[in-house]
C-alpha cells in the first residue's frame, strides 16, 4: 500500500522495528507500537509522537498467542489495519562455545517462529474479508541458506521466509498484500553481539528506506544488500557437503562446561 494510514509494528522498541517506526511517524496516521522494554518503547512512542502521528503503545510479548490475539482484534475493530509489520526478532550468537544455550533456542522458537504467527494470523482473515491489506514478515538473509555461525537463528528465518512466500499466493485473490523482507547485516545490538565477519554491514537509515520502498511498491520480497543475497542464495541451492565448505566457522568452537 502506497500511502497505509493505520500500521501496526512489533518489536518497535529498538533496531529495525525503531526505525520503520519513525519512517511511517506522519500527521493523520495511526500506529500501534508493540515491545517488551517498557522505556525503550515510551522513548520511540515520544519520537514518533513529535512527528504527528497517533500513537498506540503495547507491552506485550509476541509469543503469547492469547494477549495478541486479544489487542489486535481490539484494536483492528477500532482502526482497521492497513500495514501489519510483523517485526519483532531476536538474535543469540554462539560466540566461541559450540551452541547457544538451550533456553535461547526455545525463545528463538517462541520469538522468530511463533510470534510472527502470532501477528499476523489474528488479522489474516479480516484483511481477506475487507479485500484489502498489506502483510510484512521480518525474515533474514540468513534464512537463504543453513548459516553454521548462527544455526537456530537461520532455521528460524527460513520458516518466516518460506511461510511469508506462501502467503503471498495464498492471500493474493483476496486483495491482501503479503511482503516478506530479507535484510543482510544492518547495524543494530543484534550484530554489535556477533562474533564474525559481517561483509556489506549497513546502517539502519539505509535499510529502513529500503523497506520503506518496497513495501509501497508491494514487492513479494524486499532482500538486500543484493551481494549477501546473491551469495545466500547460491549457498542454498548448492548440495550440502559442498556448502558446508563454503560456509566454515573461522576457528573451531569451544564445548560449553557440562555438569
Amino acid at each position: 500500500m502506497k500511502n497505509p494510514s493505520v500500521i501496526v509494528i512489533t518489536g518497535a522498541s529498538s533496531g529495525l522495528g525503531e526505525g520503520l517506526a519513525e519512517a511511517y511517524a506522519a500527521p493523520g496516521r495511526v500506529l500501534l507500537l508493540t515491545g517488551r522494554n517498557e522505556q525503550r518503547l515510551h522513548a520511540v512512542v515520544a519520537a514518533c509522537e513529535a512527528r504527528g502521528p497517533q500513537v498506540v503503545p503495547a507491552l506485550v510479548d509476541v509469543s503469547d498467542r492469547e494477549a495478541m490475539e486479544r489487542m489486535l482484534t481490539d484494536f483492528d475493530r477500532e482502526h482497521p489495519i492497513d500495514l501489519l509489520i510483523a517485526n519483532a526478532g531476536i538474535g543469540y550468537g554462539t560466540g566461541r562455545y559450540l551452541m547457544e544455550r538451550p533456553e535461547h533456542t526455545h525463545e528463538l522458537s517462541m520469538i522468530n517462529i511463533i510470534g510472527v504467527s502470532n501477528t499476523v494470523m489474528p488479522v489474516i482473515n479480516r484483511m481477506a474479508a475487507r479485500g484489502r491489506g498489506q502483510i510484512a514478515l521480518m525474515a533474514s538473509v540468513a534464512g537463504f541458506a543453513a548459516i553454521t555461525q548462527s544455526p537456530s537463528y537461520a532455521a528460524t528465518k527460513a520458516y518466516v521466509k518460506h511461510w511469508g512466500e506462501a502467503l503471498y499466493g495464498r492471500l493474493k485473490p483476496f486483495g491482501v498484500e503479503v511482503t516478506t523482507i530479507c535484510p543482510g547485516f544492518v547495524k543494530s545490538a543484534m550484530t554489535d553481539a556477533n562474533r564474525f565477519s559481517m561483509p556489506f554491514l549497513m546502517d539502519r537509515d539505509r535499510a529502513t528506506d529500503i523497506m520503506v520502498r518496497g513495501l509501497a511498491a508491494g514487492r513479494s520480497r524486499v532482500a538486500f544488500p543484493w551481494p549477501v543475497t546473491w551469495a545466500a542464495g547460491l549457498l542454498g541451492t548448492l548440495p550440502s557437503f559442498i556448502a558446508t565448505r563454503l560456509n566454515p566457522l573461522r576457528r573451531k568452537p569451544k564445548l560449553p562446561p557440562i555438569d
